[in-house]
């Protein structure tokens, strides 16, 4: 059965497998967000056994976030050109591959440069999935299959850690930390042939060419920026750190100027230039990487504490977490049950003061245990910190994207999904350069663990206060993300 419209493309496939296309679907959002979360807990793990420096720590969750927020840019677009099903197939099979490559890395530097593939491949295959739910369910079902995402989410935040740890204690068939890596085969495979057979086709029939030099632009202004910031502190900050970094704010300057050129030309850009216009858009971004670069780069940094300043193992480590991420499930389901349409951009400020007072809370609890503390003295804090976390991301991305016109939410949602994915990659920059600066110059791991928690808390008040320039309350209709 196929069925052909003008302005939005063909579908060839029997409507009847869209629930079986959603699992599909769903099982590639899996990989991505393990990927994103295992990592962290086998970090000290693979270091002792590949080697190489404190910055491979880093580069493990930066090579894969910046990676995936440089093709995230494109991937949708991607599908509009040659076809979602098709693009998605490439995603999951080449994603599958860089797995493989991952697993088997016997040097830091493959082991980064398989990262990174797979932060690509990530990149590409994800869009098309909520591309296609798009195309697949009629309005009436839509909020059905898009809830889906929120128990897929909600259980892989919670068991993602601890199935990390369980595989590195349990070093199955000798594997140890590369099992995180080796699971994504069976995973990626199916998913594939899944999606040969049952993803719909779909293709956009006024799609336009990629704005290539764009990408090339805003790659590199990215790598420029977090390069300096990993490296720069094993090599004593010479010169050349700073002039990257300087260059990147010059490259991102330049970026900007021809997008706007390209757009005023009648050509499609990257990025509509017209949404760095509008201040409460503009102002959720700024606040979007304060608030995910705190998030993730004070994940990573409390990692490397549990297991290598209190000696936790990888499954200890990542029990020790789970009362945060039970705590953002429990802040998740408080939002969904009516807060985020009574209190709007209200409920976001209310998370970012909890999720600080649990900042606080643990940073005063690290302070006064010292090297004796137990799970149990981390629970309160980590707790507090996840409820927060989970009352903040809820109303986020609807409240931003409600400051943006129906036709740029595409370009806007691109867009502040791939600031997410940067603000991971900076804050485990610059959050782990902290703690690792800290740790070289004598503190103590309790001592440095302080220090990243107030940093944390520093960049939850500059999202608070960034959070005033965002509208009130999201568009009644809403807008998608």
């Amino acid at each position: 059965m196929t069925v052909t419209t003008p302005q939005t493309g063909t579908v060839v496939q029997p409507y009847r497998w869209r629930w079986i296309a959603l699992f599909v679907i769903l099982a590639a959002e899996v990989m991505d967000l393990l990927d994103a979360l295992v990592t962290s807990i086998a970090a000290p793990t693979i270091q002792r056994d590949l080697g190489g420096s404190s910055s491979l720590v880093q580069w493990l969750v930066a090579g894969y976030t910046l990676a995936m927020a440089v093709g995230l840019i494109t991937g949708g677009r991607l599908g509009d050109l040659y076809g979602r099903k098709r693009m998605f197939v490439i995603g999951a099979l080449g994603f599958t591959a860089a797995s493989l490559l991952c697993g088997v890395a016997m040097s830091p530097e493959m082991l980064i440069g398989s990262r990174v593939l797979q932060g690509l491949f990530g990149a590409v295959m994800l869009p098309q999935g909520l591309g296609l739910i798009k195309e697949m369910f009629p309005p009436q079902e839509m909020g059905k299959a898009f809830g889906m995402f929120g128990p897929v989410m909600t259980i892989s935040s919670v068991g993602g850690p601890i199935l990390a740890g369980w595989l590195v204690d349990g070093d199955f068939f000798g594997t140890g930390w590369r099992m995180i890596f080796l699971i994504n085969l069976p995973i990626g495979l199916a998913a594939a042939l899944a999606a040969i057979k049952y993803l719909p086709e779909y293709r956009l029939s006024n799609a336009t060419k990629l704005d290539l030099v764009g990408v090339l632009l805003v790659s590199v202004a990215a790598f420029l920026l977090i390069f300096p910031l990993i490296q720069g502190r094993e090599l004593d900050w010479p010169a050349w750190t700073f002039v990257s970094m300087a260059a990147s704010a010059a490259v991102f300057a330049l970026f900007g100027w021809y997008e706007t050129r390209r757009a005023n030309s009648g050509k499609d850009p990257l990025v509509t230039p017209g949404l760095f216009r509008k201040r409460a858009f503009t102002g959720g971004l700024v606040a979007g990487l304060a608030f995910f670069s705190g998030m993730i780069g004070l994940g990573l940094v409390f990692t490397l504490y549990a297991q290598v300043g209190l000696g936790y193992s990888p499954l200890k480590a990542g029990l020790t977490a789970l009362p945060q991420a039970i705590g953002g499930v429990v802040g998740f389901g408080l939002a969904m049950s009516g807060l985020q349409e009574r209190l709007g951009r209200g409920l976001l400020q209310i998370g970012t003061v909890v999720m600080a007072a649990g900042a606080a809370v643990l940073g005063l609890t690290i302070h006064l245990a010292g090297t004796g503390i137990s799970p149990w003295q981390l629970s309160p804090g980590l707790a507090l910190v996840g409820i927060g976390m989970g009352l903040t991301m809820a109303p986020f991305f609807d409240i931003v994207l409600s400051g943006v016109e129906p036709h740029e939410s595409g370009s806007a949602s691109g867009t502040l999904t791939a600031v997410q994915q940067l603000g991971g990659a900076l804050g485990s920059a610059v959050l782990g350069t902290i703690f690792f600066n800290l740790l070289r110059s004598q503190w103590s791991f309790g001592a440095a663990m302080q220090v990243t928690v107030w940093v944390e808390v520093g960049l939850l008040a500059l999202t608070f206060a960034l959070s005033f320039l965002m509208p009130r309350r999201a568009r009644a209709e809403g807008i998608g993300h």
